[in-house]
């Protein structure tokens, strides 16, 4: 071989795969700006996160409900599950995030996709409130939710019934959706702590097979980390989700951090090939989120953190998955 090939594959072995490794440009499809108590780090900060680690877009969302400090609390909670006090429909927290979009400059504001989340989901008030609020700040709104339905331990919190993602009040909000072009994210847990079959399946897949013209976006898939601690992983939740994914393609997936492990990972950090042949057969169904509540010092950090699953994608589909996908699902309006 001559000098200067056999220098050129001696310097491509010495590299190895790092001469190829990829860099990835994200889309923060779940992003809550303030956490359980209406509170947030703020708008610069979170800038910085995004500069700092290649979010280019992200959703952008208040918290449906405010955790109370309870009369016979003597501290503070720092969390919804901290103590036995209630949670409370807060429906100022998407004016918190109205201030916050308002106040940027318009190139900034192009990188934010505001998510109208403040209402009651067992009230059938509840799609006129979001009406009036899509008329208040007209050309703000690029989606509705986080959905607070089924909600681990949250649920049993919150003052009120249980909400149900195939309720009346939702069942109104879905044909609002529609109407205004709008996805709709929901957080709707596929079953409880113990029970190891898909026991609240049939909330979210009515809601999907009713309304074909809303585009849903199911966070989590269904799972969370409190059904982890109980059950490690969800048997059942693969072959469902493929099955859903077949069924509805108004079904769409957040792959936040809840996922992450066991599922699209496993112990040893390794994606596991049934998620990625998952992914592969439906492409432009996914996206990542991470699902970060008003503070961003970890922003990067769980974003980040999917690299392995998606350089375990074919290269197009990876490049969807972290960016792409999330901005297809906005209202055509949207200039992207």
């Amino acid at each position: 071989m001559p000098p200067i090939r056999l220098s050129l594959a001696w310097l491509l072995a010495l590299c190895g795969t790092d001469a190829y490794a990829r860099e990835y440009a994200y889309s923060d499809a779940h992003l809550h700006y303030v956490d359980f108590f209406q509170e947030t780090a703020g708008m610069s900060k979170l800038l910085t996160a995004m500069d700092d680690n290649a979010i280019d877009h992200v959703m952008i969302s208040g918290i449906p409900v405010a955790k109370k400090w309870h009369e016979d609390e003597p501290k503070r909670p720092r969390y919804y599950a901290g103590d036995d006090a209630d949670a409370y429909w807060y429906s100022a927290t998407d004016v918190i995030v109205a201030a916050a979009v308002n106040k940027l400059t318009t190139e900034q504001r192009q990188r934010f996709h505001p998510f109208l989340s403040g209402f009651n989901p067992n009230d059938k008030n509840s799609a006129a409130h979001i009406q009036r609020m899509l008329d208040l700040y007209p050309g703000l709104w690029q989606g509705i939710g986080e959905v607070f339905t089924r909600h681990d331990d949250l649920t049993a919190l919150t003052s009120g019934d249980t909400p149900r993602a195939n309720n009346e009040a939702m069942t109104r909000i879905y044909h609002l959706a529609a109407e205004n072009d709008l996805p709709v994210m929901l957080h709707s847990n596929i079953t409880s702590k113990r029970e190891k079959n898909p026991l609240y399946l049939a909330e979210i897949e009515e809601p999907l097979r009713n309304h074909p013209h809303t585009r849903f976006i199911w966070a989590h898939a269904g799972s969370s980390a409190e059904t982890h601690r109980h059950q490690t992983q969800l048997d059942f939740l693969l072959p469902t989700l493929s099955r859903m994914l077949e069924a509805y393609p108004n079904l769409f997936v957040d792959l936040s951090w809840s996922m992450l492990t066991p599922y699209l990972l496993d112990e040893q950090g390794t994606p596991r090939d049934e998620w990625v042949r998952l992914v592969e057969r439906f492409p432009e169904r996914f996206m990542l989120g991470s699902d970060v509540v008003g503070r961003f010092n970890k922003l990067g950090q769980e974003m980040h953190s999917f690299d392995p699953f998606l350089d375990a994608l074919p290269e197009d589909v990876a490049r969807r998955v972290a960016r792409d996908n999330f901005l297809a699902i906005l209202p055509r309006a949207v200039v992207k």
